[in-house]
């Protein structure tokens, strides 16, 4: 009875173990003031070797894009729209079609205009990756930036 629950609880932790989360997309976030009253934000994807994060940029029918979403604030606002750097341009089977995508890392920025002396800029990014064999489901990220 003993080795029963021992080999139980060996599989156990094999299956556990085997089961990974993949997190191939790491984020990562800044801001710096380039006057008493703009900053721009900058939010790093650093993308593992084999995957890529699709552009912002993309046609219907395809991966899901990169988006921001930024909370609304009195303490800024947002100038123009956030700008990211040219992508790799590829056609991929699975989507039939051309896709716009980064690969090891992308720094996406967003200007802000303060009306106080400092504030945290907040949102959500949504994003989705692919490698040569799978795309992960979109996932949604919260992120918080302060700007002092």
């Amino acid at each position: 009875m003993k080795n029963l629950i021992l080999l139980a609880v060996g599989l156990f932790f094999s299956f556990s173990a085997s089961s990974q989360i993949l997190k191939p997309v790491k984020w990562s976030y800044a801001a710096k003031k380039t006057s008493k009253t703009e900053a721009t934000i900058f939010i790093k994807a650093t993308v593992d070797e084999g995957w890529h994060l699709y552009s912002q940029y993309m046609a219907d029918g395809g991966p899901v894009k990169t988006t921001f979403k930024f909370e609304p604030s009195k303490a800024y606002k947002l100038v123009g729209k956030t700008v990211e750097p040219k992508p790799i341009v590829k056609f991929e089977k699975s989507f039939n079609m051309n896709v716009s995508y980064f690969e090891k890392s992308v720094i996406f920025q967003q200007k802000v205009k303060l009306t106080g002396a400092t504030a945290t800029v907040k949102g959500t990014l949504e994003y989705m990756v692919c490698d040569d064999s799978q795309c992960l489901p979109p996932e949604t990220v919260d992120f918080s930036v302060p700007v002092k």
